[in-house]
């Protein structure tokens, strides 16, 4: 049965180390020392999960591109056992790594991030020295919602002698897919080490690999049929974080909201003027089921919506209205349940005289707004995701959610936010 590898992308070594032990505790049979790690704590921490893990093999994930004989020697002296080298480096690195492993006392995993033809390119590999290939997706690429292919998977395994690893996006559900492919090593980070609980995790994923089906919900990559389904799962905060406070809506509270209630939808933009709620009206005809409507009145005190529209919107299948401008029966439209955001709360109405347009790019709280952008709303506020990044964006936020959660799980134990982000050793040296 292929083995399980657990990759410790993690910045703190003393959290890796906690990991490690319950990642193994669950079944994991190789401990990888992640890139983030090695550049974090250097080669200290493959000497600290050497000694931690005397009987299991460490593997290195350098990545290194150039001078491989150099790196490789750095890692095995401090004890790993298997070290990482890109597909992409020039074949005198692939060598000089092969050789100073062959002298220290170390292999070397051929990584195919990003290598156009990756059967053509393991074959040379192969005749190099390499002792194993991994076929590599990485987070980047991941966060678009791909998964590692399968169908070259069956062809490097048929192509090569050597054993074939398989690395990015791998997760409980879908492990036993790449060990029928062949994989004989199956790498997996996320999916385990962003748990709660990792032993479990572990566990499933071994369960995976010899079989069984599994459906744990964890880690799971989105794409552009399922993304209200993603950002129902996040938070405006963790959208935020991931878009490095991009998109957010200023000046706009939420007028409506239930407790932990969530508006999730596409934006169907209006543009009016003072007090004239005929478009707004007018665009609920228009509207698709799941759709939000976002009305730039440019913070205008005359209310062009209530509750009579909101009926009419529920019917048509919106999923909330946003209104930079102002918005009245909001008692009525609370106990519908609708979510609603707006500048401010009037009772007086205008007149339906029809300016403005629908469909149109506007520009509400700060943020440009067209037609198709996601919106997302929840008691935090508000945030607009254009619709060409909104895959990336919702995976990049559901990776903070599950950090989070590992995090929690961690401060449960008996640590505090500032030990587990070890801040003090990161603050810049003055």
């Amino acid at each position: 049965m292929p083995v399980l590898q657990i990759a410790l992308d993690l910045m703190q070594l003393n959290r890796a180390v906690v990991i490690a032990h319950e990642a193994v505790d669950g079944g994991a049979d190789w401990v990888e020392v992640g890139t983030p790690l090695i550049k974090s704590e250097g080669a200290e921490a493959v000497r600290t999960l050497r000694r931690e893990f005397p009987g299991k093999k460490i593997i290195a994930d350098t990545k290194t591109m150039d001078v491989g004989g150099v790196e490789v020697e750095i890692m095995a002296k401090a004890g790993a056992n298997i070290v990482t080298v890109l597909g992409l480096s020039e074949d005198s690195t692939i060598e000089e790594a092969v050789m100073a492993g062959r002298k220290y006392g170390a292999e070397v995993m051929v990584d195919m991030i990003n290598v156009p033809d990756k059967i053509s390119r393991s074959k040379e590999v192969e005749k190099l020295g390499a002792s194993y290939v991994c076929l590599h997706m990485g987070i980047d690429t991941q966060m678009k919602g791909e998964e590692p292919p399968i169908d070259i998977l069956k062809k490097v395994v048929e192509t090569v002698s050597i054993p074939v690893a398989v690395a990015g996006g791998i997760t409980a559900e879908n492990a036993g897919l790449y060990a029928e492919a062949g994989a004989t090593d199956i790498i997996v980070g996320g999916a385990i080490i962003k748990t709660g609980d990792i032993r479990a995790a572990a566990e499933n994923v071994k369960k995976s690999i010899a079989g069984a089906k599994i459906d744990t919900n964890l880690a799971k990559k989105y794409s552009e049929e399922n993304l209200f389904e993603a950002f129902s799962r996040v938070s405006t905060c963790n959208i935020s974080d991931a878009y490095h406070k991009q998109g957010v809506v200023y000046g706009i509270p939420p007028q409506s909201l239930q407790h932990k209630q969530r508006m999730v939808g596409r934006a169907l933009t209006v543009q009016t003027a003072n007090g004239d709620w005929a478009k707004p009206v007018e665009a609920i005809d228009q509207v698709k089921e799941g759709d939000i409507l976002v009305v730039d009145v440019g913070g205008a005190p005359v209310a062009v919506w209530g509750e009579l529209a909101t009926c009419s919107a529920i019917v048509m299948g919106a999923k909330g209205i946003v209104i930079d401008g102002a918005i009245r029966d909001i008692d009525d439209i609370r106990e519908m349940g609708f979510p609603a955001f707006a500048k401010s709360v009037a009772p007086c109405a205008g007149e339906p005289k029809g300016y403005g347009g629908i469909g149109i790019e506007i520009k509400i709280g700060g943020q440009k707004v067209r037609t198709g952008d996601w919106i997302v709303g929840d008691e935090s506020g508000l945030i607009v995701v254009p619709k060409e990044i909104a895959v990336e964006v919702a995976n990049r936020a559901l990776d903070v959610h599950e950090r989070e959660n590992r995090t929690r799980e961690e401060i449960k134990r008996g640590s505090t936010l500032s030990k587990v982000n070890e801040l003090s050793k990161w603050e810049p040296v003055q």
